[in-house]
């Protein structure tokens, strides 16, 4: 049974509902993928990459939750069987066989990108007609881009840094 919430909408719910749980298995992917490379990852600046992308993997888990909680006041159900995720993800998950530091950023800054590509269609699929859900996922968005923003910095951080050995090296 809809509720009012989604009654009142003037879209299809039931794609939302679907472009919501895509987000949503996206979401596990990617709180799996930061805490499993922030656990397994080697290389220089381990330790202050390592809290930055726990702190990610967290960030990412209250994505999921946000989400869940939007589809069920939307009247759908939330995918309920982790094999999915993988199946209904546009974002995929990439399993850290490197677990070389600039590897690991590297996974997760395509992720970041294929997320920050998901938040703004769902923004633009919303705007002026589902506020609540618009609201949420540039809120979201804008997490996602601050996420990219720390990954590239890292990035940027590691070859300064592999400048200056090579410099003193020399």
């Amino acid at each position: 049974m809809k509720k009012v919430s989604a009654e009142v909408l003037n879209l299809d719910v039931e794609k939302l509902i679907e472009m919501l749980n895509a987000a949503l298995c996206e979401e596990w992917l990617a709180y799996y993928q930061y805490w499993v490379g922030a656990r397994i990852m080697e290389g220089p600046m381990r330790i202050p990459i390592e809290a930055e992308l726990l702190e990610h993997a967290n960030e990412e888990l209250k994505h999921a939750e946000m989400l869940i909680e939007r589809i069920i006041q939307l009247g759908g159900t939330p995918v309920l069987n982790p094999l999915q995720w993988q199946e209904m993800a546009r974002c995929k998950y990439e399993t850290p066989t490197d677990p070389y530091i600039e590897t690991i950023l590297e996974q997760n800054l395509r992720s970041e990108r294929c997320a920050i590509k998901r938040y703004q269609d769902i923004a633009d699929y919303t705007s002026g007609v589902d506020y609540t859900t618009a609201k949420m996922a540039v809120d979201i968005l804008e997490d996602e881009l601050e996420h990219e923003n720390d990954i590239v910095s890292f990035q940027d951080d590691i070859v300064a840094m592999k400048g200056a050995i090579g410099k003193m090296v020399k």
